[in-house]
Protein backbone atom coordinates (compact mmCIF):
# COMPACT_ATOMS: atom_id res chain seq x y z
CA UNK A 1 0.00 0.00 0.00
CA UNK A 2 1.41 3.38 -0.95
CA UNK A 3 2.07 5.98 1.75
CA UNK A 4 -0.57 8.37 0.39
CA UNK A 5 -3.37 5.82 0.89
CA UNK A 6 -2.52 4.70 4.40
CA UNK A 7 -5.48 4.65 6.76
CA UNK A 8 -5.18 6.90 9.79
CA UNK A 9 -4.31 4.24 12.36
CA UNK A 10 -1.62 2.69 10.17
CA UNK A 11 -0.19 6.13 9.37
CA UNK A 12 -0.02 7.02 13.03
CA UNK A 13 1.66 3.71 13.86
CA UNK A 14 4.29 4.30 11.17
CA UNK A 15 4.65 7.91 12.32
CA UNK A 16 5.49 6.73 15.83
CA UNK A 17 8.07 4.28 14.47
CA UNK A 18 9.72 6.88 12.24
CA UNK A 19 10.05 9.39 15.09
CA UNK A 20 11.48 6.70 17.36
CA UNK A 21 14.09 5.89 14.72
CA UNK A 22 14.80 9.54 13.87
CA UNK A 23 13.65 12.21 16.37
CA UNK A 24 15.12 14.94 14.12
CA UNK A 25 12.30 14.73 11.56
CA UNK A 26 10.26 17.90 11.16
CA UNK A 27 6.51 17.96 10.61
CA UNK A 28 7.20 19.11 7.04
CA UNK A 29 9.43 16.06 6.41
CA UNK A 30 6.76 13.72 7.75
CA UNK A 31 4.02 15.42 5.75
CA UNK A 32 6.00 14.86 2.57
CA UNK A 33 6.67 11.22 3.40
CA UNK A 34 3.03 10.41 4.14
CA UNK A 35 1.64 12.70 1.41
CA UNK A 36 -0.59 14.56 3.86
CA UNK A 37 -0.73 18.13 5.09
CA UNK A 38 1.42 19.52 7.91
CA UNK A 39 -1.71 20.17 10.05
CA UNK A 40 -2.61 16.48 9.65
CA UNK A 41 0.80 15.45 10.98
CA UNK A 42 0.47 17.88 13.88
CA UNK A 43 -2.94 16.43 14.73
CA UNK A 44 -1.51 12.90 14.53
CA UNK A 45 1.26 13.88 16.95
CA UNK A 46 -1.21 15.42 19.37
CA UNK A 47 -3.37 12.30 19.34
CA UNK A 48 -0.28 10.15 19.94
CA UNK A 49 1.04 12.43 22.67
CA UNK A 50 4.26 13.11 20.75
CA UNK A 51 5.74 16.62 21.26
CA UNK A 52 7.00 18.81 18.43
CA UNK A 53 10.63 18.72 17.31
CA UNK A 54 11.82 21.24 19.90
CA UNK A 55 10.00 19.39 22.65
CA UNK A 56 11.47 16.04 21.58
CA UNK A 57 14.99 17.48 21.55
CA UNK A 58 14.64 19.01 24.99
CA UNK A 59 13.14 15.84 26.45
CA UNK A 60 15.96 13.69 25.06
CA UNK A 61 18.57 16.19 26.22
CA UNK A 62 17.26 16.27 29.78
CA UNK A 63 17.54 12.50 30.08
CA UNK A 64 21.13 12.56 28.85
CA UNK A 65 22.19 15.54 30.96
CA UNK A 66 21.57 13.36 34.01
CA UNK A 67 24.24 10.93 32.78
CA UNK A 68 27.02 13.51 32.45
CA UNK A 69 30.13 13.29 34.61
CA UNK A 70 32.88 15.50 33.18
CA UNK A 71 30.77 18.49 32.12
CA UNK A 72 27.48 20.13 33.12
CA UNK A 73 24.42 20.17 30.92
CA UNK A 74 24.42 23.95 30.53
CA UNK A 75 27.97 23.75 29.19
CA UNK A 76 27.00 21.59 26.23
CA UNK A 77 26.82 23.55 22.99
CA UNK A 78 23.54 22.38 21.47
CA UNK A 79 21.18 19.69 22.72
CA UNK A 80 22.61 16.36 23.90
CA UNK A 81 20.36 13.77 22.26
CA UNK A 82 22.17 10.54 23.05
CA UNK A 83 24.94 9.56 25.45
CA UNK A 84 26.65 6.32 26.34
CA UNK A 85 29.47 7.26 28.69
CA UNK A 86 32.85 6.03 27.55
CA UNK A 87 31.51 5.19 24.09
CA UNK A 88 29.37 7.57 22.03
CA UNK A 89 27.32 10.75 22.11
CA UNK A 90 25.15 12.78 19.74
CA UNK A 91 24.25 16.46 19.88
CA UNK A 92 22.31 18.84 17.65
CA UNK A 93 23.12 22.54 17.40
CA UNK A 94 21.32 25.34 15.56
CA UNK A 95 23.51 28.48 15.40
CA UNK A 96 21.76 31.81 15.90
CA UNK A 97 22.21 35.03 13.93
CA UNK A 98 24.67 36.44 16.48
CA UNK A 99 27.03 33.52 15.67
CA UNK A 100 27.56 34.35 11.99
CA UNK A 101 29.66 36.81 10.06
CA UNK A 102 27.36 39.67 9.09
CA UNK A 103 28.39 39.87 5.44
CA UNK A 104 28.56 36.19 4.47
CA UNK A 105 26.08 34.74 7.01
CA UNK A 106 28.62 31.95 7.55
CA UNK A 107 28.79 30.54 11.07
CA UNK A 108 32.00 31.46 12.89
CA UNK A 109 34.27 28.47 13.26
CA UNK A 110 34.75 28.67 17.01
CA UNK A 111 31.07 27.94 17.61
CA UNK A 112 31.31 24.74 15.55
CA UNK A 113 34.48 23.79 17.42
CA UNK A 114 32.71 24.46 20.72
CA UNK A 115 30.00 21.95 19.82
CA UNK A 116 32.64 19.34 19.00
CA UNK A 117 34.75 20.08 22.09
CA UNK A 118 31.84 19.96 24.53
CA UNK A 119 30.56 16.73 22.95
CA UNK A 120 34.03 15.14 23.16
CA UNK A 121 34.24 16.01 26.85
CA UNK A 122 30.68 14.83 27.48
CA UNK A 123 31.37 11.24 26.39
CA UNK A 124 34.29 10.81 28.82
CA UNK A 125 33.47 8.56 31.76
CA UNK A 126 35.47 10.58 34.30
CA UNK A 127 34.82 13.37 36.78
CA UNK A 128 37.26 15.78 35.11
CA UNK A 129 38.50 15.67 31.51
CA UNK A 130 40.42 18.21 29.45
CA UNK A 131 41.40 18.48 25.81
CA UNK A 132 45.12 17.78 25.48
CA UNK A 133 45.45 17.67 21.68
CA UNK A 134 43.02 18.50 18.89
CA UNK A 135 43.45 17.81 15.19
CA UNK A 136 40.51 19.44 13.40
CA UNK A 137 39.31 20.09 9.88
CA UNK A 138 36.47 22.29 8.59
CA UNK A 139 35.08 20.62 5.47
CA UNK A 140 32.68 23.29 4.16
CA UNK A 141 31.00 26.52 5.32
CA UNK A 142 28.00 26.34 7.64
CA UNK A 143 25.25 28.90 7.04
CA UNK A 144 22.65 30.44 9.29
CA UNK A 145 19.69 28.07 9.39
CA UNK A 146 21.79 24.92 9.14
CA UNK A 147 21.24 22.26 11.78
CA UNK A 148 24.50 20.66 12.92
CA UNK A 149 24.36 17.05 14.07
CA UNK A 150 27.52 15.95 15.86
CA UNK A 151 28.54 12.43 16.79
CA UNK A 152 31.42 11.60 19.13
CA UNK A 153 32.99 8.18 19.46
CA UNK A 154 35.65 7.06 21.93
CA UNK A 155 38.01 5.03 19.76
CA UNK A 156 40.66 4.13 22.35
CA UNK A 157 41.41 4.48 26.04
CA UNK A 158 44.94 4.26 27.38
CA UNK A 159 45.41 4.77 31.12
CA UNK A 160 43.95 8.24 31.78
CA UNK A 161 43.90 9.22 28.10
CA UNK A 162 40.91 9.01 25.78
CA UNK A 163 40.99 9.24 21.98
CA UNK A 164 37.75 10.66 20.59
CA UNK A 165 36.52 11.18 17.03
CA UNK A 166 33.92 13.89 16.49
CA UNK A 167 32.16 14.33 13.15
CA UNK A 168 29.58 17.03 12.51
CA UNK A 169 27.16 16.88 9.58
CA UNK A 170 24.53 19.12 8.00
CA UNK A 171 21.85 17.27 6.02
CA UNK A 172 24.10 14.21 5.83
CA UNK A 173 27.14 16.12 4.57
CA UNK A 174 30.20 16.31 6.78
CA UNK A 175 31.14 19.89 7.66
CA UNK A 176 33.65 19.29 10.46
CA UNK A 177 35.76 16.48 11.84
CA UNK A 178 38.14 16.36 14.73
CA UNK A 179 40.43 13.92 16.51
CA UNK A 180 40.73 14.75 20.19
CA UNK A 181 43.06 13.44 22.85
CA UNK A 182 41.49 14.04 26.24
CA UNK A 183 43.10 13.54 29.62
CA UNK A 184 41.27 12.56 32.76
CA UNK A 185 42.58 14.41 35.82
CA UNK A 186 40.85 12.20 38.37
CA UNK A 187 43.02 9.11 37.81
CA UNK A 188 46.61 8.37 38.63
CA UNK A 189 48.96 10.09 36.25
CA UNK A 190 46.35 12.66 35.29
CA UNK A 191 48.77 15.57 35.58
CA UNK A 192 49.76 15.56 31.93
CA UNK A 193 47.13 17.64 30.11
CA UNK A 194 49.30 17.77 26.97
CA UNK A 195 49.30 14.01 26.59
CA UNK A 196 53.08 13.69 26.20
CA UNK A 197 54.29 11.18 23.64
CA UNK A 198 50.75 10.29 22.61
CA UNK A 199 49.64 11.00 19.08
CA UNK A 200 46.14 12.30 18.48
CA UNK A 201 45.43 9.50 16.00
CA UNK A 202 45.86 6.97 18.79
CA UNK A 203 48.98 5.34 17.37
Amino acid sequence: MSSNSLPKLKRQNELRIKLTDNPFLRDEDLAGFFSVSVPTIRLDRLELGIPDLRGRLKKAAQVNYNKLKSIKGNEIIGELLDLELGKTGISVFEPTKDMVFEKSRVVKGHFIYAQAESLAIAVIDADVALIGVANIKYKRPVKLGDKLIGKAEVTKKRSNKYFVWVKIKVQGQEVFRGKFLLVSLDTEGGDDPNGNRDRCDGR
